[in-house]
């Protein structure tokens, strides 16, 4: 009975997850779309050349990446740990609920929406210039500054999946055995030894499981995000390697250049996995999987 449950879901991953894969072999190829796989020439390693040749756009969208992957690890990550510490911290139920139910709305709304409420808020004729002309004060051009398109992706970020990042962490925290807590007070801790030394140990194999899957997929920051507010800040700032593969490959029609450069992430963030998984087992943690 349970197997025939799973099946639904079990085809559903094998039609959209696994047999998309088939097309990396346009990585190969000359493609060209209305000769589909079959008749498109081969060409081996040329779409590769990017990796190479210098190609000063990939390195731009690369160098832009890596720096919002470090950006985003560094302050994102922590920040669901931050506040499921803080919500649970609070004695009222009824307020911690509704305080959960406020952090969990943003992500609901789609990245058109964010970038709208954002662009309200802090664009040029926004809210927030709005009051600074109002009392004869200087305006802040934040939406299309490309000085401050990385704090503004990053910000948008915690606002949007913070609080919906604190579920894993609170489920965790309320899983702790709540006598621990009693004998730490006997013992004199008070709430910050608590804290550190009974919370955050408990807390520590979810941490290491989270901080290795987002390794896998630190080389994707955001794709419909950064293309909505690109135009503004330009390329220079604001290409990433997603939407490097999309305006060379949907817009520049470099089929098999975009997908060769897709590969090579996939190929990257798997490593990523491995190697954290890796480090984690000679630390003693059990990370994504055993040995």
């Amino acid at each position: 009975m349970l197997v025939c449950l799973g099946v639904p879901g079990g085809l559903a991953l094998l039609v959209f997850h696994y047999v998309p894969l088939l097309g990396n072999v346009i990585a190969f190829q000359d493609y060209q779309p209305y000769l589909g796989l079959t008749e498109s020439d081969w060409v081996g390693w040329q779409n590769f050349s990017f990796l190479w040749d210098g190609n000063p756009e990939f390195r731009n969208a690369l160098w832009n990446t890596v720096v919002l992957t470090v950006i985003q690890t560094v302050l994102v990550f922590p920040v669901p740990l931050a506040l499921a510490l803080t919500l649970n911290s609070l004695a009222g139920e009824r307020l911690k609920r509704t305080l959960q139910s406020v952090l969990y709305l943003p992500h609901f709304l789609s990245w058109v929406i964010v970038v709208a409420l954002f662009q309200q808020m802090l664009g040029n004729a926004g809210m927030l210039n709005t009051f600074l002309v109002q009392n004869d004060l200087p305006v802040l051009q934040v939406i299309g500054s490309p000085e401050l398109f990385k704090a503004l992706i990053t910000s948008q970020v915690i606002w949007k999946d913070a609080g919906w990042g604190t579920i894993l962490f609170l489920a965790a925290i309320s899983r702790i055995d709540q006598e621990q807590y009693e004998a730490a007070a006997v013992d004199g801790a008070g709430a910050r030894q608590r804290l550190w030394y009974v919370t955050l140990p408990a807390l520590k194999g979810l941490i290491i499981l989270l901080l290795i899957l987002r390794l896998g997929s630190s080389l994707s920051v955001g794709f419909e995000q950064i293309i909505l507010q690109q135009g503004p800040v330009g390329l220079q700032a604001s290409e990433v390697l997603d939407t490097w593969v999309y305006n060379n490959g949907i817009l520049g029609g470099n089929w098999g250049t975009s997908a060769a450069a897709g590969l090579v992430k996939g190929l990257v963030g798997v490593l990523l996995v491995i190697g954290a998984n890796k480090l984690a087992h000679v630390f003693g943690e059990r990370g994504v999987y055993e040995k």
